[in-house]
């Protein structure tokens, strides 16, 4: 996929990234992939576990360094990013992909043969500032999180913009689902635009965003749980069971998961 220029390898010779306008903690550039190691690190994590407030602390810090901030879990079977067969390889350019005909393509492969794509849904009335709903649900998972994301560690990834932070660093967590990730982070990308999400949390199949703009009706949530079930289909078939049960749960809700079998 086409690339910024990578602040990251800075850290090699500056852990504290003081050059980079940052002070992190001790941490590690991950470069590791699926074809051996990568020209240039993926991503820099933490070495200690996220704690609440680490993401705020960044400030404006980590985008005026050419780098968007995500907590990766380190707590899985599956061990961390390093263990992950990331594939950077693998991966096109998320802006060469169209969000609602990937999310149909999607669609008319998983739905019954009688569902109709609804097409993406208007967005709702954004009230909230992105950035800082994205900084309260890092902290949530970096707190007393769910079970599902056991050992967040505040991570950096070079990026044009969160929603492309899966494609960048190669990640294969749907592989069973697609495994071009840039076709997703496309999708996300417009959920950007539409319901200010931040990608905020990544384990090794698992995906967190938060939402600043989530459906406030039934209806809306209806019409997101459609684009749902498009873009990752066990949410649904091997959770909640129907739409309309899984919609239920999106109103107001101001984070998003996903996993994929």
């Amino acid at each position: 996929m086409a690339t910024l220029p990578n602040p990251l390898p800075k850290l090699a010779s500056d852990p504290s990234g003081r050059s980079l306008g940052l002070q992190l903690p001790p941490g590690r550039l991950i470069d590791t992939t699926d074809q051996g190691v990568w020209h240039e690190p993926l991503l820099w994590h933490a070495e200690r576990t996220a704690a609440p407030g680490n993401w705020s602390a960044l400030g404006g810090s980590a985008g005026r360094a050419g780098l968007v901030p995500v907590l990766v879990d380190l707590g899985g079977s599956q061990g961390g990013p390093e263990q992950w067969d990331l594939a950077p390889a693998r991966m096109s350019y998320p802006g060469d992909h169209d969000a609602e005909e990937v999310l149909e393509d999607f669609w008319e492969e998983w739905a019954a043969e009688d569902e109709e794509w609804p097409g993406l849904t208007d967005a709702p009335t954004l009230n909230a500032d992105p950035d800082a709903r994205a900084a309260q649900i890092a902290d949530a998972l970096a707190g007393e999180g769910p079970s599902w994301f056991e050992a967040p560690h505040l991570a950096l990834v070079p990026a044009r913009r969160s929603a492309d932070v899966p494609a960048a660093i190669g990640w294969s967590g749907p592989v069973n689902h697609e495994n071009d990730t840039a076709r997703l982070s496309a999708v996300l990308r417009s959920w950007e635009d539409r319901f200010g999400i931040r990608v905020v949390g990544i384990g090794f199949d698992v995906l967190a965003v938060s939402v600043a703009a989530p459906p406030t009706t039934v209806a809306e949530a209806e019409a997101v749980a459609a684009e749902h079930f498009a873009f990752c289909p066990d949410n649904i078939l091997q959770g909640s069971g129907t739409l309309e049960a899984y919609a239920s749960g999106l109103i107001g809700e101001h984070v998003w998961s996903f996993w994929w079998d």
